[in-house]
C-alpha cells in the first residue's frame, strides 16, 4: 500500500488514497492500529483515508492510533488537504471536505506552487451538555471545579468536532499532563471520553497548550484542542478573538469570527509503500 507520512505542528499522520481500494470500512480500525504502531510499522498519531464524496470535493475518514473513529482532527485535516492537493486528487485552492463533523471549507495559501499554509473553517463549536456527552446536572460545564487524584482543577468543556476539556494553569509539567490528562480523559462525567488541554495564557494574543488526546495520549499538537483552547479562553475573557496558539510541535493562528478559523502548516515527512 502506498502512503505519505505528514505532520501538522508535530501531530503526525499516515495518509492513504482509499477511493479505489478493496478494504472494508470495518477493517480501517484494525489497519489504523497496525500502521500507526511506532515499533512495528510506520508509526503515527492517526490514519487519514481519502474517499469520494457525493456532496463535497472529497471525504476525510479519520482513525486514531488506537483504532477509534474520530469525527474530526484539525491538524489531520490540514495534512489531508496537502495530501489531496499535492497528489492532484483535488485541483482547487478552495474546496470542501466532508467529515463526520460536517463540511469543512478549506483555503490553501499557495506560493510558487507550494502550500505555505492552510486555513480551515472549524465551525462554531458547542458548550452544550448534550453535544459534549456529559453526565452532568447542568446545561454546560464551564469553570467547574473537579478533584482528580490529589488535585483540584477548574475545567471547561466543549465540542470542537470531538469533546475537549480545557484547564487554564500557569505552571504544569509534562508529567502532570500525562498523569492527570489520562484520568480526566476517562472520568465518568464524560460519557464519550474527552481530550484534555492544559493552557497557559501569556497575553491576550498568545497561549501555550499541552494536550492529552483521547485515544492517542500525549501529542505534540492537537488542532481541535488548540482551537477549543482559544475559544474557551476567549469565552472566559482571557484572550481576544485572534490568538496565536503554540504547542510543543509548533504554532497555529485561531481567528474567532462568525465561524472559527484555524490557519497553520502541513508538512510532508516521507512517502513509501508498506505491507498491510
Amino acid at each position: 500500500m502506498k502512503f505519505w507520512k505528514l505532520h501538522g505542528v508535530g501531530n503526525d499522520f499516515i495518509a492513504i488514497d482509499g477511493r479505489f481500494d478493496k478494504i472494508l470500512a470495518s477493517d480501517y480500525s484494525d489497519l489504523a492500529q497496525r500502521v500507526c504502531h511506532r515499533r512495528f510499522s510506520v508509526g503515527a498519531d492517526g490514519l487519514l483515508v481519502v474517499k469520494n464524496s457525493e456532496e463535497c470535493d472529497v471525504e476525510m475518514v479519520y482513525y486514531n492510533s488506537d483504532g477509534s473513529r474520530a469525527a474530526m482532527c484539525g491538524n489531520g485535516l490540514r495534512c489531508f488537504c496537502k495530501f489531496v492537493y499535492d497528489n492532484n486528487i483535488v485541483n482547487k485552492k478552495e474546496f470542501d471536505v466532508y467529515t463526520l463533523d460536517g463540511v469543512k471549507k478549506i483555503k490553501l495559501n499557495v506560493i510558487d506552487k507550494k502550500i505555505d499554509s492552510i486555513k480551515v473553517n472549524m465551525g462554531k463549536g458547542s458548550f452544550s451538555k448534550q453535544d459534549i456527552g456529559l453526565n452532568w446536572n447542568k446545561d454546560n460545564f464551564i469553570e467547574e471545579e473537579i478533584e482528580v487524584l490529589d488535585k483540584k482543577f477548574k475545567m471547561t468543556s466543549m465540542l470542537m468536532g470531538v469533546p475537549h476539556t480545557v484547564i487554564v494553569a500557569d505552571d504544569i509539567s509534562f508529567e502532570d499532563v500525562c498523569k492527570y490528562g489520562k484520568e480526566i480523559e476517562k472520568n465518568k462525567i464524560f460519557s464519550q471520553g474527552t481530550n484534555v488541554n492544559f493552557v497557559k495564557v501569556e497575553d491576550e494574543n498568545n497561549i501555550i497548550v499541552h494536550t492529552w488526546e483521547r485515544g492517542c495520549g500525549y501529542t505534540l499538537g492537537c488542532g481541535t484542542g488548540m482551537t477549543a483552547s482559544a475559544i474557551v479562553c476567549n469565552h472566559l475573557k482571557k484572550v481576544c478573538k485572534s490568538v496565536n496558539v503554540t504547542s510543543e510541535g509548533g504554532k497555529v493562528k485561531i481567528d474567532i469570527e462568525d465561524f472559527v478559523y484555524m490557519t497553520g502548516p502541513a508538512v510532508k515527512i516521507c512517502e513509501g509503500t508498506m505491507e498491510v
